[in-house]
């Protein structure tokens, strides 16, 4: 059973149509890269996948659970719309980082949020609250960031604070973390060290969707690519085969025009 099942995923936006009929499966632990030009969707697809956007048409399954089904109205609801955002980790372009938070903070706060829904919360406090900060400095020391933990966004480069973002996304222990062009926001010098990172976590069979421009990076670290145009997959299948030798002639044109820049 796939941990990633999407069927027939279809978006609007009034009279314009930004994803058409996406389906794909991702297995546990393989990264998934999604490419395309700007305006194909890419993003659309991961907010749809996030619950920051609802699909019109379509179904959304994590572990064999229909966490979206556009004709059941109960999946809709925005009570459990929340809860199921926990099974997705999302590092957006631009880091989005709380800026009168530390590292740190950023890291442990949407746990913090979680546990006082807890019903041993009050009489557990301070416990919960010291193993909620020690995760986090385990995941910014995995970050490599262990000596940055109180420093705060202003306080940090580019690349380090995409790697806090990173662990924020992980800090929830999603089932997939999805990344929308995680180094785009960065000088050339800073993206390397972000795509060390991303590189590492799929060493450790992290489950990931990787949206990105860096077409290297996706054929060497990808297991599978989906190519996407006009709101629609071109062509799917195992990262070298879709990168080295596309079938589709819009896939083949796309990558000849990156190839070019």
């Amino acid at each position: 059973m796939p941990v990633l099942d999407v069927q027939h995923i279809e978006k609007h936006f009034g009279a314009t149509r930004v994803l058409e009929d996406i389906s794909f499966s991702l297995e546990q632990g393989q990264a998934l890269a999604i490419i395309g030009s700007s305006g194909s969707g890419k993003t659309t697809l991961l907010r749809c996948l996030n619950f920051l956007e609802t699909p019109n048409q379509g179904k959304i399954l994590v572990n064999g659970e229909a966490l979206f089904d556009a004709d059941d109205p109960a999946t809709q609801r925005e009570a459990e719309v929340r809860k199921k955002r926990l099974h997705f980790g999302l590092v957006f372009q631009s880091f989005n980082l709380f800026p009168q938070y530390t590292a740190l903070e950023n890291v442990t706060l949407a746990g913090e949020l979680l546990a006082k829904e807890r019903p041993d919360f009050k009489q557990n406090k301070k416990a919960i609250l010291e193993e909620i900060r020690i995760q986090g400095q385990a995941l910014l020391e995995r970050m490599g960031l262990a000596d940055r933990a109180g420093h705060y966004p202003h306080q940090l480069s580019g690349g380090q604070q995409q790697r806090v973002a990173i662990a924020r996304a992980l800090a929830l222990q999603p089932d997939i973390l999805c990344f929308d062009e995680p180094t785009s926001a960065l000088d050339p010098e800073l993206t390397g060290e972000v795509l060390k990172v991303i590189r590492s976590l799929a060493e450790q069979k992290t489950t990931m969707i990787i949206v990105t421009h860096e077409m290297a990076f996706a054929r060497d670290v990808a297991d599978q690519v989906i190519f996407m145009d006009g709101g629609v997959i071109v062509e799917q299948g195992p990262a070298r085969q879709v990168i080295e030798n596309p079938r589709e002639e819009r896939t083949r044109q796309f990558l000849s025009r990156y190839s070019e820049n």
